[in-house]
């Protein structure tokens, strides 16, 4: 009997039962005499039977509760992708008595985040999916929450251990690597590279560490001699005159300065900036198809996008704890997204597909 069309009258006739007694053994309930239970049990085994557990969902009563602590895509349009995808998988999963309550957060400000964060541990979920973009200040809240026994899914940020239940997103020291590979491909000789993160400090934002550490190893591996020279800095937008001063400087002491890796979704702010100074030789590699990136990916001042899928992050987030909570199916620890990298030429593709994605989920 093949897995997708065995029934539980199927195990019953062949174990000589009633639906009922195979019933109880599926589900450990009622009396079953051993020798029974022994010859069902040796038939679902061999059957690989699995119950229909989105039917049995389906037909429950049960409501399950979940949270979502996300950034504010009013502040950083990068964070509306998730947001849509949460929706989108909510819409779903609604027949199943999921709902999500968002708990929105600055993504600029230490203390939105933890307030935010409290209040959605005061709520008690069921479970809870999140960007821990802060890294000192989940840590206790990820300790509540085990404690507690409410699964978490994190996206975007990979934090390691500390006992979440899964990670949706891109492996950022891979990315980081691409994105050296990328540079090394394209440079016929040696010349100096920079690291620009923006907005965001490294000391409490570990994916781009690990963006950053990815890329040096490419050069360590690739250039052991290090003839490519590597340099990093820390851009705040909130002070522009500041933004601009250190780009400056930049361009004044490197004058072989021909790649800049931007480890977020704001390369057009360096883009912006570069056709103002009238350095088209210096190309950049940066992340996530937002219009303002993609103004200046067509332009060619940006070369490379590594689309990081902020939608399908938030879509599948919902869906791994639905799947252990709800259908009590095993998830993986670790779910990477691909690496897509998105050129000018290729870039429609990127465009057409998400059109037609959202004209079926209107339709839907």
């Amino acid at each position: 009997m093949e897995n997708k069309t065995i029934r539980i009258k199927d195990i019953a006739l062949k174990a000589k039962v009633s639906t009922g007694t195979v019933d109880r053994v599926i589900h450990n309930r009622g009396k079953v005499a051993e020798k029974v239970r022994l010859r069902i049990q040796k038939i679902i085994d061999e059957s690989n039977y699995e119950p229909n557990l989105m039917a049995r969902a389906l037909g429950s009563k049960k409501q399950y509760r979940f949270a979502a602590l996300i950034p504010d895509p009013e502040i950083d349009s990068y964070w509306q992708g998730p947001k849509d995808g949460i929706e989108l998988s909510v819409k779903e999963l609604k027949q199943y008595g999921v709902s999500v309550e968002q708990f929105i957060f600055n993504p600029f400000d230490v203390k939105s985040f933890t307030e935010k964060a409290a209040e959605l541990t005061g709520s008690t979920p069921d479970g809870i999916f999140l960007s821990p973009i802060f890294y000192h200040e989940i840590l206790p809240f990820f300790e509540k929450w085990k404690k507690a026994d409410i699964p978490f899914v994190l996206f975007n940020t990979e934090i390691e251990d500390f006992g979440l239940l899964s990670y949706i997103g891109q492996d950022s020291y891979q990315s980081g690597k691409l994105a050296g590979k990328l540079m090394h491909y394209g440079q016929s000789e040696p010349c100096s590279v920079l690291v620009v993160h923006i907005d965001e400090k490294t000391s409490n934002a570990a994916h781009l560490v690990k963006k950053e550490t990815g890329l040096r190893d490419y050069f360590g591996q690739a250039d052991p001699q290090g003839q490519y020279h590597i340099s990093t800095i820390e851009l705040d937008r909130s002070d522009p005159d500041d933004f601009r001063n250190q780009l400056d400087r930049v361009l004044e002491t490197t004058p072989d300065l021909k790649h800049i890796f931007v480890t977020t979704s704001k390369a057009h702010h360096v883009a912006a900036f570069l056709e103002e100074r009238h350095a088209g030789h210096i190309k950049i590699i940066g992340y996530d198809l937002l219009a303002e990136n993609l103004h200046y990916l067509k332009k060619g001042t940006i070369g490379f996008l590594i689309n990081q899928n902020p939608k399908r992050q938030g879509y599948l987030g919902i869906k791994q704890l639905a799947n252990f909570l709800v259908f009590k199916k095993k998830v993986p620890r670790l779910k990477f997204l691909s690496l897509d990298i998105v050129t000018q030429e290729n870039l429609s593709y990127y465009l057409e597909e998400e059109q037609a994605t959202a004209t079926e989920e209107s339709v839907a």
